[in-house]
């Protein structure tokens, strides 16, 4: 399952904070900056809700500035469908291998930082593929109007107020 992971803070003084940020393990550093209300992956052209997997990377973000609101999706999980919030300064969002993932950044956008744990089968073409839901019925089934509502955290919509959920065909 996907983890928050804390970090420490080393000092806050006026006008000064610094923390170790480390995460064990980081082979790569990715730095993800949304201009805007910006989703990636985009939706498709027919509305379909488009996302990342990883089959070999872990996923540890930060939200350096903004913030960011993380869809994930993964059928070993108990509940497959989860949304959550990412904060600047907040918690790092791990997100294992396997798992299905869209972000929605805030109104004025976010900068991100992603300490990824790669393993030697990583690469830019196999790891950063985009899904498109619309052509995978047990995601598109899981993520869809009739699908039991995600579990949310850091992030409370009214159940009238869920966001907008593709409908089955």
């Amino acid at each position: 399952m996907f983890q928050m992971i804390s970090y420490e803070k080393f000092r806050d003084t006026p006008g000064v904070k610094f923390f170790n940020i480390t995460i064990d393990k980081s082979n790569a550093r990715d730095l993800v900056f949304h201009q805007g209300p910006a989703i990636s992956p985009n939706d498709s052209e027919d509305g379909s809700w488009q996302f990342y997997m990883h089959s070999h990377q872990e996923d540890n973000l930060l939200a350096l500035s903004g913030g960011r609101t993380f869809y994930l999706v993964n059928f070993t999980w108990a509940h497959p469908f989860h949304i959550v919030r990412l904060e600047a300064n907040g918690d790092i969002l791990q997100i294992p291998p396997g798992t299905f993932h869209r972000s929605i950044s805030d109104q004025n956008g976010s900068l991100v930082l992603n300490q990824a744990v790669r393993d030697q089968a990583a690469n830019i073409e196999t790891e950063f593929r985009v899904y498109n839901s619309g052509k995978i019925p047990r995601l598109l089934a899981a993520t869809s109007k009739p699908a039991p509502l995600p579990s949310l955290h850091g992030v409370e919509f009214p159940e009238d107020m869920v966001p907008a959920r593709p409908q089955v065909a």
